[in-house]
């Protein structure tokens, strides 16, 4: 199997950089509430309300005046801080992609991407025991001994390492996503990965402003996208795209159109020739957020007729339990659940908790 090298190199060397003097101040405190980390978010807080500049006796003052509102605590270098007051929250994708002027936060902070969760019951009656592909080389001769139900975890980050690529516009995201089935119940097999995916990209992406039926346009993308298993032949599945993302939303409702174009490769090292015609050439990301609760759907399909006609869908439902943690469901019906099963048709269903959401 191809390795990610070009990509990985690109990556590798884009987080290595220092971060520029490009990173604003921010223009509204309500875009501190999009960063992830406590520390950088309180950083940031102090940077908007103009409190690091005060007098130090000023600051004492202030300090003393919102104690007991607002009790103090420690920073990851051990300095205490009161915690100051927020604003209104940013839009759906504003809060993820930081898109609007006043939410610019700058490079190199660690953001959520897709969802983070962690499923120990992920189950199918239909469990894909001898996978296939054209490519001779690709075809698993000899049935596999899996249980039906295992386990499922999602890691997923992604980080902006250059703000305003052209002057004011268009920022470049880099982002990774690993997803595992594990056996975790299969002792029979000393309990192995069944199938874990690797996806690194690169995303340059613009803020925009138009409606279209009742939708606002807020977002574009175009991105490289390299996903790939990891393994050996013959299990070794992989692809590389090129991704357009248009993100729409209205109160409460986040709406992703995302059409690509796979990269060719040659057809002795292709281990999934025929695989757009099952994880299809573009999918549809619908997320409404209700009460504390958020519902996703996920549409996609190959885009042809006739033989050539397959597609997938899923719906999950995160909602909260306690702290940062939220239930999690999962299910999925159709084609490519995962890349070693992206011609097996199956039905999926999956509980668990989740850290990360959409948006």
């Amino acid at each position: 199997m191809k390795q990610p090298v070009v990509l990985a190199a690109m990556i590798a060397g884009l987080l290595s950089l220092p971060a520029r003097a490009q990173n604003p101040d921010p223009m509204d405190i309500r875009a501190c509430t999009a960063i992830e980390s406590d520390a950088q978010r309180l950083a940031c807080y102090d940077k908007a309300t103009g409190r690091e500049n005060l007098p130090a006796a000023h600051k004492r003052n202030a300090e003393n005046a919102t104690a007991t509102a607002h009790p103090a605590h420690p920073d990851m270098f051990g300095h205490e801080h009161a915690a100051p007051a927020v604003g209104a929250p940013l839009s759906l994708l504003d809060s993820r992609w930081e898109l609007a002027p006043e939410s610019k936060l700058g490079t190199f902070n660690i953001r959520g991407y897709k969802p983070v969760y962690l499923m120990p019951v992920f189950a199918t009656s239909n469990q894909n025991t001898r996978p296939t592909s054209p490519n001779p080389a690709n075809t698993v001769t000899t049935p596999q001994q899996l249980d039906n139900v295992e386990l499922k975890f999602q890691l997923s980050l992604k980080t902006k390492v250059w703000q305003g690529v052209f002057g004011d516009a268009g920022d470049l995201w880099v982002g990774y996503t690993q997803s595992s089935r594990w056996q975790a119940y299969n002792s029979k097999l000393s309990r192995p990965f069944r199938e874990t995916n690797y996806e690194p990209e690169a995303m340059l992406v613009f803020d925009t402003h138009y409606d279209l039926l009742g939708w606002e346009g807020r977002m574009l993308g175009i991105g490289i996208n390299h996903q790939s298993n990891g393994r050996s032949d013959p299990y070794s599945r992989s692809w590389n795209r090129v991704i357009a993302d248009i993100g729409f939303e209205r109160d409460g409702w986040t709406l992703m159109l995302r059409p690509w174009w796979r990269i060719p490769e040659s057809r002795k090292d292709d281990n999934n020739p025929d695989i757009e015609d099952y994880v299809g050439r573009a999918d549809m990301q619908l997320v409404h957020e209700w009460h504390g609760q958020e519902f996703g759907l996920m549409l996609r399909h190959s885009l042809r007729g006739g033989s050539r006609s397959h597609g997938a869908g899923q719906f999950t439902w995160s909602f909260p339990l306690g702290g940062n943690v939220r239930g999690y469901m999962e299910l999925f019906k159709g084609y490519g659940e995962s890349l070693i099963d992206y011609n097996h048709n199956a039905t999926y269903l999956g509980l668990g908790i989740s850290l990360l959401d959409w948006y």
